[in-house]
């Protein structure tokens, strides 16, 4: 039953991105623009994981930190590095 609606909500929410990309006439350079700024927050995520600068700290490659760094930038990496630091 969770599933179920789970699903219904992703369809449904995938209609109205739809929607509004398409009457607003946004066309597709933002999904580009989207897709590098998703890169180079993983990359950024792996740099600071495997470059040794920083030791003992590991941030996890999952969407909630990729998804962090993808809004916020070099900043966000710093905070999820802030808040690694703080509860560890």
């Amino acid at each position: 039953m969770l599933r179920t609606i789970a699903i219904g909500v992703l369809f449904l929410s995938a209609v109205i991105l739809m929607l509004i990309v398409f009457r607003k006439k946004l066309g597709w350079g933002w999904l580009s623009l989207f897709g590098t700024h998703l890169i180079l927050a993983a990359l950024g995520i792996y740099l600071v994981n495997f470059s040794g600068l920083i030791t003992k700290i590991y941030l996890p490659l999952n969407p909630a930190t990729i998804g962090a760094v993808t809004v916020l930038g070099l900043p966000g990496v710093i905070m999820l590095l802030g808040l690694k630091i703080t509860l560890y």
